[in-house]
């Protein structure tokens, strides 16, 4: 039986401070050698990167696979490259029909080792607003204290 094995690399945690994320979608990525090293090391950094469409296809913009202290004199590393996105058909029409539509972005909130695989989880997502950040934050306190409450009620 084969087992699944997801490991984290990195995730995209203000994205969850800054959107509401309404549909999660996972890809593939195309990456280079050194770029799969780089994600090995765990130096990648995704925070600000999104996805655009070009040509019926997806991209990933943003995203920052930073190279190795070993390097060849003969390659050069673009550290900030565009890398495509291997979806399914229908997954990237759906996405390009909603990204179109006013207010919603595609975001990428982690990258993790699918056995051996990169994947990439494409969060589709709608913008907060300030007043309703403040309200989240006060429904954590407020659950926070609540559990406290509950605990010295029970002794």
């Amino acid at each position: 039986m084969n087992q699944l094995i997801l490991k984290k690399i990195t995730q995209n945690k203000h994205a969850y401070h800054e959107y509401f994320i309404e549909k999660k979608i996972e890809s593939g990525i195309s990456l280079l050698g050194w770029e799969v090293k780089s994600a090995r090391s765990n130096m990648v950094v995704i925070n600000n990167s999104y996805v655009s469409f070009y040509n019926k296809e997806a991209y990933i913009c943003n995203s920052i696979f930073q190279s190795n202290v070993t390097q060849f004199y003969n390659e050069a590393h673009n550290s900030v490259r565009v890398r495509k996105l291997l979806l399914k058909k229908n997954e990237l029409l759906f996405l390009i029909e909603k990204v179109n539509q006013k207010g919603y972005t595609a975001i990428i909130l982690d990258l993790y080792w699918k056995n051996s695989w990169i994947k990439v989880n494409i969060g589709l997502a709608k913008g907060k607003k300030k007043y309703d950040k403040r309200n989240i934050i006060h429904m954590h306190k407020w659950k926070k204290e609540k559990i406290r409450i509950l605990k010295y009620m029970k002794k």
